[in-house]
């Protein structure tokens, strides 16, 4: 009678205990293979190579608040703190470098108050390093997150500095992070000579479907850093991206890129409708909670802007008929009225071609609204820079259809995807 109390106790405890471990052992497994496939930024890979890279140098870096690891915390905090790095010196882009610099605003050099580092703006009087900002630096490292648009300036910031490297003998690396709109995806024409500028800075399509250093390895070998000049180039890869990826994809977290790219699928409609806001006639959403995600202005219906857009069958993407108030910028305070753009299938969507939809929609609706007409001539160069030619605006004008200007913004793409093909880092 004991023995059987016994067996019975066992088997209940069985019962009990088991699931439990199993349920813990897959936790744990789950755990691993999340660990695992995670994807592990350039950043990550050189402090598992206690940075060899940059041993016994005199470090200067490029970067802003997206340059973290995985537990967010700060490459300038990072290096600072590594007994194998010598950080001398810090450059901040476009919104200084740990990201406290509204867009546009110049930032000015200054002492990081948690390093005691001086810093050197690279978007203020210069924006690119001067020889007396490099003196003392045996190497240039860059870690920023991009978003992989042309017009985008990081990557401006990342060819000036490659080039001011290259001509003052000082080595550079790049340490490689996610593209986010993932490395398949070319679109747009190259940016044409003429056209070159802060928003267009080499030959390249809209969407290059690059890397950060997949991109610096392709601009020093075709030579298309200023001048022709190459530099010491190292690129240290990440490791478990592949090409297909979208940033939710790397299990990594994302940290806003600029104060209008706060989410990881921001970069989507920035390259969907950024360009026009340059025209300042229509809201791109900046200015209120969802920037480039919504279209409108004060004068339209959303519900018939979006019926029109909708019948239109666009592949990958629903119309949704908006109202809202912007709290600053241009239109801070007025009522405007279009749509909010809700992607249903990223793999079926032409980025490039929505924003011309919209208009084309938008001329239909109102036809003596067209924002070209509207805009002034320094908000239509500012258009063309960010287009790479005034081509795309001139034959989209003619008739105000996305059809005449299709064939231009598609011309080069297989010609760049071959190319780029010789670059990638990645399948």
């Amino acid at each position: 009678m004991q023995g059987h109390k016994e067996m019975k106790f066992f088997i209940t405890l069985l019962i009990i205990v088991l699931p439990v471990a199993l349920m813990n052992s897959s936790c744990q497994a789950k755990q691993d293979n999340a660990k695992q496939s995670r994807v592990k930024t350039g950043l990550e890979v050189l402090i598992d190579r206690n940075f060899d890279a940059l041993q016994g140098k005199r470090v200067g870096l490029i970067t802003n608040a997206t340059g973290v690891d995985h537990t967010l915390f700060s490459i300038v905090d990072i290096f600072h703190q590594a007994e194998q790095v010598n950080l001398v010196a810090l450059f901040g882009p476009e919104h200084g470098v740990r990201g406290d610099y509204d867009a546009g605003a110049y930032v000015e050099s200054y002492i990081d108050e948690q390093t005691g580092i001086p810093v050197y703006s690279l978007y203020g009087p210069t924006r690119r390093p001067t020889r007396e900002m490099l003196e003392g630096i045996d190497v240039l490292v860059y870690d920023i997150q991009d978003i992989g648009a042309r017009s985008y300036t990081y990557i401006s910031t990342m060819g000036l500095t490659m080039g001011a490297a290259a001509e003052n003998g000082i080595a550079y690396v790049v340490l490689d992070r996610p593209n986010p709109l993932g490395g398949n995806r070319v679109e747009g024409n190259v940016a044409e000579e003429g056209y070159f500028s802060f928003v267009s800075p080499f030959p390249i399509p809209y969407v290059h479907g690059l890397t950060v250093a997949e991109l610096a390895v392709m601009l020093n070998e075709e030579g298309m850093l200023e001048g022709g000049v190459q530099v010491d180039l190292t690129v240290v890869p990440m490791e478990n991206w592949r090409r297909e990826m979208t940033f939710g994809d790397t299990g990594l977290h994302w940290v806003p890129t600029s104060p209008h790219i706060p989410h990881a699928n921001s970069p989507i409609f920035y390259v969907a409708t950024g360009k026009f806001g340059e025209l300042q006639i229509l809201s791109e959403g900046v200015g209120y909670t969802l920037p480039f995600e919504i279209f409108g202005a004060e004068w339209i219906d959303a519900d018939n802007l979006a019926t029109n857009l909708n019948a239109r069958d666009f592949p990958g993407v629903i119309f949704r008929p908006v109202s809202w108030r912007p709290y600053y910028g241009r239109d801070e305070g007025k009522r405007l009225s279009g749509v909010q753009i809700h992607v249903t299938d990223y793999s079926r969507l032409n980025l490039t071609a929505l924003g011309y939809h919209f208009l084309e929609a938008h001329h239909e609706l109102y036809p003596d609204r067209n924002p070209f007409e509207m805009a002034t001539a320094a908000r239509i160069r500012m258009f063309d820079r960010v287009a790479g030619s005034s081509q795309v605006r001139k034959l989209f004008m003619e008739n105000m259809r996305y059809e005449d200007v299709k064939d231009f913004l598609e011309k080069d793409v297989v010609f760049f995807r071959n190319l780029s093909q010789n670059y990638w880092l990645y399948e």
